[in-house]
């Protein structure tokens, strides 16, 4: 059967964001095994979702839970990551279809979710702190000074297990400086929490620098999918 062109166009994207990653894995001294590529399906349709994961990209991630959850049960087979701003009403339903919470920033947000971990009697949910690297509370992000608190609050639930941090870079700055500073604050919550290894940075345009950076999971969208259509409202 004849490959459809949508179908074809993704097919292509993913093996040239799959080639610049290898590129700079290989440019960091790091092995490409160590990256794991979420496709960020926002505002695209389900079928597009479907194709990822037929072309070996298994890791999906959404940042508005009402199109998250419809996609979440339409394409169950996908490993899905919550990576948007968590509204405290919204985050029990997050917490019983994501596999990964990348945006767990305040400590409001524990019960929240661990109380959804509890409903949908699944096992522990990992959760990655957002840190904000520039402080624009409209970003969203804990201060690096808070991270560590809110991962053991998190932890403290035995619900909720600390998986990692995640940022996104600020806007119109160097993305090498926001991600070393990740990397550092990063490490300091490892030393607290051994099995946070996770460093959840670098989107379409600045993927490279996060990989020199010890990023381990890449948040990519455009490069896949193509510009976002319109907001269905």
């Amino acid at each position: 059967m004849r490959e459809d062109p949508r179908t074809a166009q993704i097919a292509a994207n993913v093996a040239q964001v799959r080639d610049r990653m290898a590129a700079a894995a290989k440019a960091a001294g790091r092995d490409p095994a160590e990256l794991t590529l979420i496709g960020i399906t926002k505002t695209f349709p389900v079928e597009d979702a479907r194709r990822l994961v037929e072309l070996g990209v298994p890791d999906l991630g959404e940042n508005r839970e009402q199109e998250a959850r419809v996609k979440a049960r339409e394409v169950p087979e996908a490993r899905w990551h919550f990576v948007g701003r968590l509204q405290r009403n919204k985050a029990g339903s997050v917490a019983a279809y994501a596999a990964v919470v990348h945006s767990l920033d305040r400590p409001e947000l524990v019960p929240a979710l661990a109380n959804g971990v509890r409903r949908a009697e699944r096992d522990p949910l990992d959760v990655l702190v957002q840190v904000s690297i520039d402080g624009d509370p409209d970003r969203g992000g804990a201060p690096a000074a808070e991270v560590v608190a809110i991962a053991d609050a998190a932890a403290a639930t035995g619900l909720l297990r600390p998986a990692g941090v995640m940022t996104v870079a600020p806007i119109e700055a160097d993305p090498d400086g926001a991600f070393a500073a990740l990397r550092e604050i990063a490490a300091t919550l490892r030393a607290a929490h051994p099995g946070a290894t996770v460093i959840s940075a670098g989107m379409s345009a600045d993927l490279e620098a996060a990989v020199r950076n010890g990023a381990t999971h890449l948040r990519i969208g455009t490069a896949l999918l193509g510009g976002r259509p319109p907001l269905r409202r």
